[in-house]
Order: C-alpha cells, then structure tokens, then sequence
C-alpha cells in the first residue's frame, strides 16, 4: 500500500481504507505483546496513540530479527545479514519508499511527527550486539546495549509526547529539552525488563547481569545458570532493582514538561512497568520458576494515582 502525497485523488479513499488497517494490526499487535505498555498508550489521544502503536510494531519487527524462535535457529552470519538488509529497509522508508504496511503507517507517523532516523539505526546496532556479545563486563557496557535497544525507543517517542504549549510559548523559558530523561525511561524499562527475564535468558545462552555484580556478590554464572535461590542471589538483586529504580527516577524529571494529554499516559507506563519491580520482591527474587508481572486490579488501582500526580506540576 502506498502513502505518497502525490497519489491521485480516486486511489486516496482506498489509501486511508489501507492505512486504516495497518494501524488497526499495529494495536492488535501492541495490545498481545505489550500489556502493560499498551494500557498507557489508551490515555492518548488517538492520533497519538495510533503513531505509538507504529514505533511500537517497528521496534518489536527489528527484535523478532534476533530473538524469535525462528531466529534461534538461524546462524549468525544470516541474522548479520537479515540486520543489514533491515537498515537498508529503514533507511529506504524515511527517504519515501514503502514496501509494505508497516511502512506505511510509519510514514505516516514521520509525517505527523518528523523525527531522526539515528535512534532507528542506534535500535538495530543495538540487535547488532547481541549477535556476539552474551556477557557484560561491567554495567558501563550493559547501559550502552540498554540505550540502544530501549534508550532510543525514548527518541522515537518524545516527539509525539509533545511539550507543555505553556513552556514552549513562554518568553521566559527555553525550549525543555527531555531527551535525557526520555532515554532514562527506556534503560529502565530495559533494565525491568532484564530482571524479570533472567530465567529466560539463560536459556538462550545470554547473561545480562554485569559480570563485575556477579563477582561483587560471590554469585557464580554456575550458580545462575542451576537457578540457586541463595543470599548472595537476593542480594545481588536487590542491588539491581535499586539501580533499575534509580534510572526510573533519572526519567521522572523529564515528564513533568511533557504536553497535557501526554503526562497521564507515561505517568502510567512508568508507573506500571516499575511495578514489575515490585512483583521481582514479592516473588523473593525467584525469577528462574514465576515470571514477575502486575496484576489487571493493581494496573486499573493505579490509572487515578498516575492521573493525580500527571496533574500536579
């Protein structure tokens, strides 16, 4: 389906008819594999919520190249190259050329809401690395792999979040900007989600706790490995969820200039997904054998808590 502005006007009816479908399939999308994110996109207002849902399928389309079952199978030297020819793909889309229906709901939304193409290409190199790298040294090196794969996701979003007209049209007041505090949110998210998913992950070979926290509290990979519920296992996640929540609250400082009908919206995203954290206690730890999530009541307890504080400047 094609979104070029010089389509003559009787194929126009049938582009919006086509265009109308492919964000359709972008919310189904989002809503089976993001629940709790998906939650928050519905304060938005349509326009909004609709180019989300866009960025969303974009992102999860580039971590299906690496991390879907299918996938597992392949070899390296075919997922290097699948990565490849989905950069020349993007780099096709942001210049006009659209293959396809996610193509063109991203067009779309470029076109709504004119963004760079880095955090796109920062996005893939991010798939990149998991291509070698299964171990992290130190958290240094885990952060830059968080930036790319879920930092960026903050780029891609701010623009359609807006800022506050009142700071923008203010004489007094610069332009805020929130790319820091956007970037914050997505290493947090990232970081939840690493947490929550170490049991997974080991499955596959891949151990994203920083090898230098390892050593620090006498946890073995042996040990992660057999999923031992020991001491030094809850003390050494204790440790990362405190710096998984010290990143949440880098990105709170950010949301407070963000447009009226946007704040509601992440206050409840961030609200919920650093509630996994939470559930990581209530399991005592035990990722290996539950999986940490919020419940539907305490997601739905939460929407008048995240809406109070999105008011309160």
């Amino acid at each position: 389906m094609a979104l070029a502005a010089s389509q003559s006007s009787n194929t126009s009816s049938q582009a919006c008819l086509s265009l109308e479908d492919a964000y359709e399939e972008c919310r189904k999308e989002t809503a089976q594999w993001a629940k709790t994110f998906y939650l928050g996109t519905l304060l938005l207002p349509p326009h909004k919520r609709r180019a989300i849902w866009a960025i969303y399928v974009w992102c999860r389309r580039t971590d299906e190249l690496m991390d879907s079952p299918e996938a597992m199978e392949r070899p390296v030297s075919e997922l290097s190259e699948r990565l490849d020819q989905w950069e020349e793909h993007t780099r096709a889309m942001f210049s006009g050329q659209l293959q396809d229906g996610l193509d063109a709901v991203m067009a779309d939304t470029l076109q709504r809401f004119p963004m760079s193409i880095q955090p796109y290409l920062d996005m893939i190199e991010g798939q990149r690395m998991d291509l070698n790298c299964h171990r992290y040294a130190t958290f240094e090196e885990l952060r830059l792999y968080c930036y790319r794969v879920a930092g960026t996701v903050g780029l891609m979003t701010q623009g359609v979040m807006g800022v506050d007209s009142a700071y923008t049209s203010a004489p007094w007041s610069d332009c805020p900007d929130t790319s820091e505090a956007a970037i914050a949110l997505g290493i947090a998210n990232q970081l939840t989600n690493i947490l929550r998913d170490v049991g997974e992950d080991r499955g596959r070979g891949r151990i994203y706790l920083p090898q230098e926290d390892l050593e620090r509290f006498g946890y073995s990979e042996e040990d992660l490995m057999a999923g031992r519920l020991n001491d030094a296992w809850k003390q050494l996640m204790a440790f990362q969820l405190q710096r998984a929540r010290e990143w949440f609250q880098r990105s709170e400082s950010g949301v407070r200039w963000l447009s009226a009908d946007a704040r509601w919206p992440v206050w409840t995203s961030l609200r919920l997904y650093r509630g996994i954290l939470d559930s990581i206690e209530k399991l005592d730890y035990d990722v290996f054998n539950h999986r940490a999530y919020v419940s539907r009541w305490q997601k739905l307890l939460d929407l008048p808590v995240s809406f109070l504080i999105s008011r309160a400047r």
